[in-house]
């Protein structure tokens, strides 16, 4: 009876046999998950260099003062792509032309540079007359006299006559613009045009071009076609510069113009500017 007895008391607490056994138990403790065992120098030593090179590049550790070294490098790369890209480009025609072409080239740089070396000469030949005259007054009167005569043709405030070209560019279309007629006397200038006039006006060193409508204005003064140049100078030099590819020749015959050169013994630019003082710049020996 008393077995019964507890055995019921038993079941009255736990409501099944055997719980009374499990409470006396410790509860039961999850196993650790064993901890990865640390990297012994031996082992590190056996990592390859391609490993420690991305231990030591990742994660990326970048300073201040590296980010601007290398903003400022990838700014001068690119100025230098830009700079190789526009070289590559202005070299690309020298590259399609002609034997004959590139031969006449050299020889246009042969000349301007023998003109510049005959310039150097004239300048020394003064110099020695100035040093070696007996009447150096009288020697500086001349020269200054002569120089007056140049400047005068360069300013544009007397006549001149000369060897030269005549060249008519013929524009029936109404497509040459002032740019183009600019380029032609810069072109001109380069091979050592000494004095231009266009269409009665005389070109000068502040002469600007401007569109006005389908004509042309030179300082104001409007033009139309045909525009007709009046160069003085060499002019084995002038007409070459003119037809070099991809020149001024090139340039207006693609906008239907219809451009001619012929060149002169006596070339008359009798077109004159007014002699302008300047406002402000005075001579600095005043």
């Amino acid at each position: 009876m008393s077995d019964e007895k507890d055995e019921k008391v038993e079941r009255d607490e736990k409501g099944e046999p055997g719980n009374r056994l499990r409470k006396e138990l410790p509860e039961e403790v999850p196993a650790a998950a064993p901890e990865a065992p640390a990297e012994t120098p031996e082992e590190k030593a056996r990592l390859t260099g391609r490993q420690r090179l991305v231990q030591g590049l990742w994660p990326p550790r970048v300073s201040r003062a590296q980010l601007i070294v290398a903003v400022l490098l990838f700014g001068l790369g690119f100025g230098l792509a830009v700079q190789v890209a526009s070289n590559s480009d202005s070299d690309s025609a020298l590259r399609g032309a002609r034997q004959e072409d590139l031969v006449r080239i050299l020889d246009e740089l042969d000349d301007r540079t023998q003109r510049l070396e005959d310039e150097k000469q004239g300048l020394q030949k003064q110099r020695d007359e100035l040093e070696n005259s007996s009447d150096q007054a009288e020697e500086a009167r001349k020269q200054t006299v002569e120089k007056e005569r140049q400047l005068g043709i360069l300013a544009g405030t007397v006549a001149a006559q000369g060897p030269g070209i005549t060249m008519t560019i013929d524009d029936t279309k109404g497509t040459v613009q002032a740019d183009m007629l600019l380029d032609a006397v810069q072109e001109l200038r380069a091979a050592g045009a000494e004095a231009i006039q266009v269409n009665g006006v005389r070109v000068v060193a502040s002469t600007y071009l401007s569109d006005s409508g389908k004509s042309v204005s030179v300082d104001g003064n409007k033009i139309n076609a045909p525009y007709r140049f009046k160069v003085i100078g060499k002019p084995e030099d002038l007409e070459p510069a003119l037809n070099i590819p991809g020149g001024v020749v090139q340039t207006l015959e693609k906008e239907q113009a219809t451009v001619t050169v012929e060149r002169s013994d006596k070339i008359v630019v009798d077109a004159l500017r007014a002699a302008k003082r300047p406002d402000y710049a005075r001579s600095s020996s005043q």
